[in-house]
């Protein structure tokens, strides 16, 4: 017996794939993600972002801002901390670290580095560190 080509039949058409759904799921504890690329051929590209507000007087508002809200977060969310005393302590150095009259970079981004472990379990919190780092080394080039 011959095949379909030797006979002169046309090869049966070739059905499509069904659509393979390439999504994301993520359940249960806390995750951290950057940027992402899902699919085929699917690309994710990222640059370095800094927000710098326009004047001095400006940043320094909005460092404040950003410090009464993550202190208001540590005291509600405390109990979720693993070390709320360390946690405290190093907002505080920072605090006072940017009450200086020249704030040393590296004591600020060690002062922030540290705060940004100390909260990591909590997720308001992680945002809003985030947010205050940025402005301060935005502001301060720390």
């Amino acid at each position: 017996m011959s095949s379909n080509s030797e006979v002169g039949r046309p090869e049966p058409p070739v059905r499509p794939e069904p659509p393979v759904n390439n999504g994301l799921v993520i359940n249960g504890g806390t995750h951290y993600v950057g940027n992402q690329a899902i699919g085929h051929r699917a690309q994710a590209f990222s640059g370095s972002v800094a927000f710098q507000p326009q004047d001095a007087e400006r940043a320094a508002a909005r460092m404040t801002e950003l410090l009464v809200q993550v202190e208001q977060l540590l005291s509600e969310h405390r109990e979720s901390l693993a070390d709320p005393e360390a946690t405290t302590r190093e907002l505080r150095r920072l605090r006072e670290e940017l009450d200086e009259e020249e704030p040393e970079p590296t004591v600020l981004r060690r002062a922030l580095d540290r705060l940004t472990a100390f909260v990591q379990p909590v997720t308001p919190l992680v945002v809003a560190v985030g947010e205050l780092a940025q402005t301060v080394r935005g502001a301060l080039g720390a």
